[in-house]
């Protein structure tokens, strides 16, 4: 309980350092569940490159974007009703989360060392597929972190969601696994089909 009185402090204190620290902590958390638990590789096995990866992009670029967005959707759409909460939703969805997988996917390639035109391959290849099975995830779960959690906290449900999201729904067996903010992420160790360039 204290460590959560000290979080809580934090937070008030400095709620964009925590909150990009709490998306790079839990993006870090959830590979190391991916690698252990899931894909029980075992500490000798334990790919720490990946897991620093992952923790770079929460705190790079998953938590100041996804932190910013949720600001600025505030902003665009105050309140805390469910009318609110739905336009929120939906003005997340369509507008939002189409724009931050097509900037996560190939991010996520060219840290996997994708050269730009299998990037570019890859992505009009994944990015469909991605994007439908973000629409399965999460509206749900945005309408409740729009209606039910505070804005400083908002980044914090989404994330700890993506902790619990199994490997097959992961960036790569390279990267991570059970993270990346929500958008389901094709696998990356795929090769890219030379055919379809």
């Amino acid at each position: 309980m204290a460590l959560w009185r000290a979080y809580q402090r934090a937070l008030a204190a400095q709620p964009w350092k925590v909150q990009v620290l709490t998306a790079g902590s839990l993006m870090g958390l959830g590979d190391v569940i991916s690698q252990q638990l899931v894909e029980k590789r075992g500490l000798r096995g334990h790919q720490s490159g990946r897991t620093l990866i992952m923790i770079t992009l929460g705190c790079g670029f998953v938590g100041p974007v996804v932190g910013g967005w949720y600001r600025v959707l505030d902003r665009l759409i105050p309140g805390t009703t469910k009318k609110d909460a739905l336009k929120k939703m939906l003005l997340d969805q369509v507008g939002f989360a189409p724009c931050f997988l097509g900037c996560f996917l190939p991010l996520v390639g060219t840290l996997n060392g994708l050269s730009a035109q299998d990037n570019w391959a890859k992505l009009q290849r994944d990015y469909p597929d991605a994007l439908i099975t973000n629409y399965y995830l999460w509206p749900p779960v945005q309408l409740a972190n729009f209606y039910l959690v505070p804005l400083h906290y908002r980044e914090d449900p989404a994330s700890t969601t993506l902790v619990s999201i199994p490997p097959e729904f992961s960036t790569s067996d390279d990267l991570s696994a059970a993270t990346v903010t929500g958008e389901w992420q094709p696998r990356l160790d795929r090769k890219v089909d030379q055919k379809a360039k």
